[in-house]
């Protein structure tokens, strides 16, 4: 019984997008892992960090979430925002629109890569995953941008 238990709690065949969106322009980083722990969602937000930083995105003033186990209760998430140098701002639980340029990234990402498709394995999906960021981050006309790219607001 306690196999059975332990197999559902590992969701067998999820994979986990973890996405950050610069609030002003937009630029977008996204990686896929196995799970949401919150040293996997630490070690990915400094990634990110490092991502905008070589972006020109050197300061980051806050970091906002949802209320995810993750984010609330992991010491290593909240030594990662730390080591930012931001704060870290919870949304109010169920108004997932307060963190809305995420919200709606992940609805394009669902739809322009993950599902616009049929990939023969998971492999070929996530290997889509970098070409795709590049173009939607460099080419892909924003609406709230003047149609032009998150990279035209970068100095």
């Amino acid at each position: 019984m306690a196999a059975a238990a332990r197999n559902r709690r590992a969701r067998i065949g999820y994979d986990y997008v973890h996405s950050a969106v610069d609030d002003h322009s937009r630029l977008a980083y996204s990686e896929i892992h196995p799970d949401e722990k919150g040293t996997t969602c630490a070690a990915f937000l400094a990634r990110a960090g490092r991502y905008f930083a070589a972006h020109g995105i050197t300061r980051i003033e806050q970091v906002i979430t949802d209320n995810a186990f993750a984010y609330r209760h992991s010491h290593a998430f909240a030594d990662a925002v730390t080591g930012l140098g931001a704060t870290h701002i919870f949304i109010k639980p169920h108004c997932p629109w307060q963190n809305g340029k995420v919200e709606r990234f992940n609805r394009t990402l669902t739809t322009e890569w993950a599902y616009r498709q049929a990939y023969p394995s998971n492999t070929a999906r996530t290997l889509a995953l970098d070409p795709w960021l590049t173009y939607y981050n460099t080419r892909r006309r924003h609406s709230a941008l003047a149609g032009l790219p998150p990279t035209s607001r970068l100095s």
